[in-house]
C-alpha cells in the first residue's frame, strides 16, 4: 500500500507557497502598524511628563495667522 498522504502536486505546492507569502506580508504589515502605535504611545507618555504650563500655552501656529477684522462701512 503506497503512502501518498504527504505527496503534494505542483498546484498544491504553489498554493501553499502563495499562502506563505501572503502571511509573511501580513506579518510585516502587523509589525509596521504595531511599531507606529508604540511610537505614538511613547510620544503621549513623554507629553505627560511635561509640566502643566506647557499644555496651557497657545499653539505656535497662531502667530502666523492674520487677525480677521470686519469693518462695516454701511452703518457709518
Amino acid at each position: 500500500m503506497p503512502n501518498d498522504y504527504f505527496d503534494e502536486g505542483k498546484q498544491t505546492h504553489l498554493a501553499f507557497w502563495g499562502l506563505g507569502q501572503m502571511l509573511k506580508g501580513a506579518a510585516y504589515a502587523a509589525v509596521f502598524v504595531v511599531a507606529i502605535m508604540l511610537s505614538l504611545w511613547a510620544l503621549y507618555l513623554i507629553g505627560l511628563l511635561l509640566p502643566e504650563e506647557s499644555r496651557q500655552t497657545p499653539p505656535p501656529m497662531g502667530a502666523l495667522e492674520m487677525p480677521f477684522v470686519v469693518e462695516d462701512h454701511a452703518l457709518a
